[in-house]
């Protein structure tokens, strides 16, 4: 059973109006089976016609490692893409309905002009084997038409494609492929795929949604829009849904819900009644991002009375482009991009106090507030993710190195003078750089000979001073 939809207006803030591809089907990270990667082929870059990205930036390297760390399903070559796997009730305990959602940005396509929209398409490709055999084996062309040329380079969750598949409880591969129709990029994930027996009176996969119209008996489907990614943005959304599917006679009146974050703090832990359905209590729980901790939570759902336990992991995220874990990490990362006062504000915000002080942060630190977008934290960010390519021989991240810190901090000098080119034949080689508006000079001396350069003591003081300096503008 397929069907396609475009986005509506209940959750047109969080993905704009870009169409998407809706198969009734599958996800979300798994309570009782696993999806686990194998390390699977691996998409080549290639490139598209004039105009279209050689690569895309919307999931980069470092995300998609994050939300592997989540038991997702990630793709990392040329078309990232993150996927999760959820499993709910069938009518009979011998096979399972498994929902494969599968979510990449809108930037990973070629678009083209269509009249007065653009439009790309792609082609979502999956198998499932045990052993030699294939079970399943599924090929979906689809177009996506959007309205503005804004909309083509979307980094976040733009495009789903979700699938419902009955499979036997067992063990299995599935092969995961997206291939842009306009050109040769394509990514590919193969991962181990462990399909559990889900009783009458065992829990099912808690299915973080968009939105969702529960079903009304375990004959029927849910009508839901998944979140793959099953990440928020801190201080941007204001809650997370969750897709609780309890369906047949013995169906729990109500279930305990627990989110456990970052150093085992307990952000909910909360009763939520289930309504009361025909054939069950399925329904949606809204869970509130200020009482999450920033990087993973486990949200772990019980039902009185019952032993088992289901599970799933949601990511509190500070945007597509910052791969960050914990709160504590965003602070370590934002050291060079603010004064010690305002990281000191963050780090002795409480728990439930965190997200509107993270809000205070944006507004005073914008350089631009009448835009939707924090040029500030994009350019850091991006310096960032250059530094540790450019700088990355010199042992640890890039960024945190002596050259990286300074381009981190003060951006690229005016100018670099290299004495080693200068005079091939010089022992130690010397890098200059200028900083004109600043004022300073910073040399920085490679005394092995294998890339290693360090400031010398005089310019790390006046490294310090200038981004004192620095910081004091914004």
């Amino acid at each position: 059973m397929t069907r396609k939809t475009s986005l509506g207006p209940p959750i047109a803030t969080r993905i704009s109006t870009v169409a998407v591809l809706l198969f009734a089907a599958c996800a979300s990270p798994r309570p009782t089976g696993t999806a686990t990667p194998n390390g699977g082929p691996r998409g080549a870059p290639g490139g598209g016609p004039p105009g279209t990205p050689v690569s895309a930036a919307g999931a980069p390297a470092e995300m998609q490692r994050l939300y592997r760390s989540m038991g997702l399903v990630a793709g990392s070559g040329a078309i990232p893409f993150a996927a999760s796997v959820s499993f709910l009730r069938a009518p009979s305990p011998d096979s399972t309905l498994t929902l494969l959602a599968l979510s990449l940005p809108s930037r990973a396509l070629g678009f083209t002009r269509e009249g007065d929209r653009y439009a790309a398409a792609y082609v979502a490709r999956v198998q499932i084997r045990q052993g030699a055999t294939m079970v399943r084996s599924i090929e979906s062309t689809e177009q996506v038409r959007v309205p503005t040329f804004r909309e083509t380079s979307r980094t976040d969750e733009s495009i789903i494609w979700q699938q419902f598949i009955r499979l036997a409880p067992g063990r299995y591969t599935m092969t995961v492929s997206i291939k842009d129709e306009s050109s040769i990029r394509n990514s590919t994930e193969e991962v181990s795929l462990e399909v559990p027996r889900l009783t009458p009176e065992g829990l099912t996969s808690p299915v973080p949604v968009y939105e969702a119209i529960p079903r009304q008996s375990v004959d029927s489907l849910p009508r839901l829009l998944a979140r793959p990614r099953a990440s928020v943005v801190y201080g941007v959304d204001p809650e997370l849904a969750l897709y609780i599917d309890a369906v047949g006679g013995n169906a729990p009146s109500s279930v305990q819900i627990r989110v456990v974050g970052d150093g085992d703090i307990v952000g909910m832990d909360t009763l939520a009644v289930l309504p009361q359905r025909v054939g069950g209590r399925s329904g949606t729980v809204g869970i509130p991002v200020n009482r999450l901790a920033v990087g993973i939570n486990t949200v772990l759902v019980t039902a009185p009375g019952r032993s088992d336990t289901a599970r799933t992991r949601v990511l509190v995220s500070l945007g597509e482009e910052v791969p960050i874990g914990t709160f504590d990490e965003m602070l370590v990362y934002l050291r060079l991009f603010t004064t010690t006062d305002r990281l000191k504000a963050l780090r002795d915000a409480d728990l439930q106090g965190r997200a509107a002080a993270w809000n205070a942060f944006l507004k005073e630190t914008d350089p631009v507030p009448g835009t939707a977008e924090h040029e500030g934290l994009r350019d850091y960010f991006a310096r960032i993710r250059s530094a540790n390519i450019r700088f990355r021989d010199e042992a640890g991240a890039g960024w945190q190195s002596d050259r990286g810190t300074a381009f981190v901090a003060l951006g690229d000098p005016d100018n670099i003078i290299d004495t080693g080119l200068l005079n091939p034949n010089e022992r130690v080689r010397q890098q200059i750089w200028e900083y004109r508006e600043l004022r300073v000079q910073l040399i920085f001396v490679d005394q092995t000979g294998f890339g290693r350069w360090r400031l010398i003591a005089q310019s790390r003081g006046d490294l310090d001073v200038a981004i004192r300096r620095k910081l004091g503008s914004r």
